[in-house]
């Protein structure tokens, strides 16, 4: 969702330039800076920004800045001769001689006042097609934004599969290792004669189920090729879908760490945890 988006033009004497910042966030978070004369197209921005980003924090700066040609300023001239009097009777009596008296009256309170008269139809239409192609700036943007985004999530997705497939070899030298360790401990304690051998067999394979990752080996392929089937899909808003998948994703993780039992695999489910979390912080920014 981050992007950025920048428009000028030159109406009325006038150059109006619009720019728009788009930031992470869960919800929309939309703020509006505009001219006073602008006031009236506020709601109408808002909509059009809301519509077109969906989400993120927003902020739209739209300024006015005269070109000197025609600036729309009015001098009360009634109330510049009022403070004249007044101070140039205060200068009087104080015995002040300054001669500055008309510039500080200049910068007295409502002296000079910018001309708030409506703005003409035309000039809010172009300030409203000046936004839409502000918008279509920001999207571009997005876009080539999102582009390196979906390279780096199909290389994470890879890596988490390749270093699934790591685990296989592990997994038999794992049991051997689980079993010898049982006997050893079973013959430390209780003579070899009295151990009843299928018995033990029975218990060490009911033991060795708790370890069996199988269903979670397949439920993680098929969890990253559904992440890899929603990048896919360009008719829908993926961003929380994604989200939700990197769950998955992570659970099954998880419950290959806990019933891993070895420092290698152990190890292995550390690394997929690392790609995963660069997948979760890359999708936040996914409409």
């Amino acid at each position: 969702m981050t992007g950025y988006g920048k428009s000028e033009a030159e109406l009325n004497n006038a150059k109006l330039s619009i720019e728009i910042k788009t930031l992470n966030s869960k919800q929309i978070d939309l703020n509006v800076r505009l001219p006073h004369a602008y006031n009236s197209k506020e709601v109408e921005i808002r909509s059009i920004v809301s519509k077109s980003l969906e989400r993120g924090k927003i902020a739209v700066f739209i300024n006015k800045e005269s070109l000197g040609e025609d600036t729309k300023h009015e001098i009360n001239s009634d109330l510049a001769k009022s403070y004249y009097t007044q101070i140039k009777a205060i200068a009087e009596e104080v015995g002040d001689n300054s001669t500055e008296i008309l510039s500080t009256i200049m910068r007295m309170p409502d002296v000079v006042k910018q001309n708030t008269s409506e703005v003409d139809k035309s000039e809010l239409q172009q300030l409203m097609q000046l936004v839409k192609d502000t918008l279509a700036n920001v999207d571009e943007f997005r876009i080539e934004e999102a582009k390196a985004m979906e390279e780096d999530f199909r290389l994470r997705i890879a890596n988490i599969l390749e270093l699934l497939i790591q685990v296989e070899p592990l997994e038999t030298t794992r049991i051997e290792r689980v079993k010898d360790r049982l006997e050893q401990a079973l013959l430390k304690n209780i003579d070899e004669s009295k151990v009843d051998k299928n018995r033990f067999e029975q218990e060490v394979i009911f033991y060795l189920e708790k370890f069996d990752i199988t269903e979670e080996k397949v439920r993680l392929k098929k969890h990253c090729s559904y992440f890899i089937e929603t990048l896919d899909n360009n008719s829908i808003s993926k961003g929380k879908k994604l989200g939700f998948i990197t769950q998955e994703i992570g659970r099954e993780i998880n419950t290959l760490g806990s019933k891993s039992n070895d420092s290698d695999m152990q190890k292995i489910v550390v690394n997929m945890k690392d790609e995963l979390e660069k997948i979760k912080e890359q999708a936040l920014n996914v409409l």
